[in-house]
């Protein structure tokens, strides 16, 4: 009986087994047509595994279920196998990598995602709690790969095998450039492996996402209609079960179309905003005269719109390393309106509380509906539309944008840019 592995064909558990599977030469096949939500509820896939999880793998003396039980049986199935080590140390530190890939990396990236599309309830605290742990992983991981090319040894194991199919969510649909430039080391080690023969057959072209998917609504089961006559028999409904987290995944990797982006279909700027960018990038010396004096050659008051920002509660900014993670924070979540701003944010004050203030430029004349609506930060701060006819006003975006010291009087603790 040959192998049979049960998941669809974009199932990231899945690929565990059959990367492994491509490093062994063992034969897996694919069930057909598998349909998540579907064939994991047959009463055949529940003798299999009687929950209904999913990948579950077909063997000749039973069925294996949990993908790394699974990615180990196959790893095994050649008797000299690089992909545990070659020491006994080696096979323990294997086991340590992929407990870390599951616990520290998996875990932190379902909760920050799974929430976000609509398949658990969104909670704001829970998201910034996930985050930071996920940073807490990569920074460790960064700090390994720093010196190490491979998790383990010199070679492939099945825990780069794992870390590698569970950071390829995050690459997909949460870990933005801006993000993962944190984690540089991270960044070769993950676009190093997924380019290699045997990674790249299963995970084909790898595209690193653009921005976080926007808050969804969590969905709910559909309620039972009222029924239309008194007389009529009341029938026995059934509440739809909860999605698991599996099935959400798979559901949220299916390409949708995309909404058009109300931005989109303004009149056409003179002003190129990535041009912007780039000359603030570039510029390294006489700031003032050169990328301030660039910004209003290129300002366009009829495409773009100018706003001051105040936070709203400074007094509590009474931790420097909170306060600037707090804002920190916020400019991940505005990921979502790369294409459309440029901001800066200042955290001033050499001494508790600290103030956090900060200028944005957004297409159109209105602060985006649509960032108010994904990005909760955004009332937190109270906003000014900036009156660039009045001289005082425009000194002060100046200031912002280069990030003079002292502002209005007080030195600068952190000044951020988003771009």
């Amino acid at each position: 009986m040959a192998l049979v592995l049960h998941a669809a064909s974009n199932n990231k558990n899945g690929y565990k087994a059959l990367i492994a599977a491509e490093y062994c030469g063992v034969k897996v096949e694919l069930v057909k047509d598998f349909q998540m939500g579907v064939s994991n509820k047959t009463p055949e896939f529940l003798k299999l595994n009687p929950i209904g999880k999913v990948p579950v793998l077909e063997t000749p003396d039973g069925p294996v279920f949990e993908s790394n039980a699974i990615a180990r049986y196959v790893a095994r199935l050649k008797a000299d196998t690089p992909l545990f080590g070659s020491s006994l140390i080696e096979h323990a530190l294997v086991d340590q990598w992929i407990d870390f890939a599951t616990l520290e990396i998996d875990a932190n990236i379902l909760h920050w995602f799974i929430p976000r599309i609509g398949f658990a309830v969104y909670l704001p605290p829970a998201e910034e709690a996930a985050i930071s742990s996920l940073k807490r992983a990569l920074t460790a991981l960064n700090t390994h790969l720093a010196s190490n090319t491979y998790l383990v040894g010199h070679s492939v194991t099945l825990a780069d095998i794992i870390m590698i199919s569970n950071l390829t969510l995050g690459f997909n649909r949460l870990l933005t450039k801006s993000f993962t430039s944190e984690f540089p080391h991270v960044e070769r080690y993950f676009w190093t492996l997924v380019n290699q023969p045997n990674f790249h057959k299963l995970l084909g072209e790898v595209k690193q996402a653009e921005s976080v998917p926007p808050v969804q609504s969590a969905k709910k089961p559909s309620q039972p209609k009222e029924p239309a006559k008194k007389e009529a028999k009341k029938e026995v409904t059934k509440k739809a079960p909860k999605p698991k987290v599996e099935e959400a995944v798979e559901e949220a990797e299916a390409p949708k179309p995309k909404a058009k982006n109300p931005l989109d279909l303004l009149p056409p700027s003179k002003m190129i905003l990535d041009d912007w960018k780039r000359l603030y990038s570039n510029t390294k010396t006489n700031f003032r005269e050169v990328a301030v004096k660039g910004f209003w050659d290129m300002y366009d008051p009829e495409g773009y719109s100018l706003w001051f920002c105040d936070y709203k509660y400074n007094d509590e900014n009474t931790v420097s390393f909170v306060t600037l993670n707090k804002v920190g924070g916020f400019l991940q979540r505005m990921d979502l309106a790369r294409k459309y701003a440029f901001g800066k944010m200042l955290v001033i004050g050499s001494d508790p509380p600290f103030k956090v203030k900060g200028l944005w430029l957004f297409r159109g004349q209105e602060v985006p509906q649509f960032i108010i609506d994904e990005c909760y930060d955004m009332e937190l701060y109270d906003w000014c539309k900036v009156d660039i006819t009045d001289e005082n006003q425009k000194e002060r975006v100046n200031q912002m944008i280069e990030d003079h010291e002292p502002f209005e009087g007080e030195a600068l603790l952190d000044a951020k840019c988003f771009k």
